[in-house]
């Protein structure tokens, strides 16, 4: 992490806050945390998530939209980036011209791990994100090559990992199909999508 001169904000000073720079900050406990710039896999992880959950949100008729690196308020003076989260058209309309930091749990949220995000994807987000009651958390893993699908239960994640030919399985998304195309399956889909090795 590269320090900000900023030493301490606030949760409504962060909503406008602006250095210049083209950086994203998270915002932890009153602090800023530079997100440092996605590699191109995570890059192309994510745009082939994004626009399967869009098409799956068209096909279903849904008035859900999804968003990359929208906001999520956790905290009194915290709030994260999350690479994609599915809201409710409500709540996009709550912040038609504001930040886009939802307040509200989202109906998902997906983060796609970096060599540097393990820790925050995997500990400090997945808590966070349980206490907000986010009613799903995918945390996808390409270093690890597998999806870890959080339902909340209680108050609490009940965690289901996906790995190898196995099909990915969603509440919020039951029938969530991702195109076979020439791969098996959809956990296999998901990481070979940020492989450019890869021809189709």
């Amino acid at each position: 992490m590269v320090s900000t001169p900023v030493t301490s904000i606030t949760f409504e000073e962060y909503l406008t806050y602006d250095d210049g720079s083209d950086f994203h900050y998270e915002l932890v406990d009153g602090k800023l945390e530079l997100m440092n710039p996605p590699t191109i896999e995570h890059f192309l992880i994510v745009d082939f998530l994004d626009t399967a959950l869009k098409a799956e949100i068209k096909r279903c008729n849904s008035t859900w939209l999804c968003f990359r690196e929208s906001g999520v308020r956790t905290g009194r003076n915290k709030s994260r980036l999350t690479d994609l989260c599915v809201v409710t058209l409500e709540q996009a309309r709550e912040l038609l011209n504001t930040s886009a930091v939802f307040e509200s749990p989202p109906l998902l949220i997906v983060e796609v791990v970096s060599p540097e995000s393990v820790k925050r994807d995997y500990r400090h987000k997945r808590s966070e994100y349980a206490a907000l009651e986010v009613p799903e958390y995918w945390i996808v893993d390409s270093l690890k090559a597998k999806i870890s699908v959080l339902l909340l239960e209680d108050g609490f994640y009940e965690e289901t990992v996906f790995t190898a030919n196995q099909q990915i399985v969603s509440r919020t998304f039951p029938e969530l199909a991702i195109p076979a195309a020439h791969f098996v399956n959809a956990v296999d889909q998901v990481f070979t999508a940020g492989k450019l090795s890869q021809g189709s």
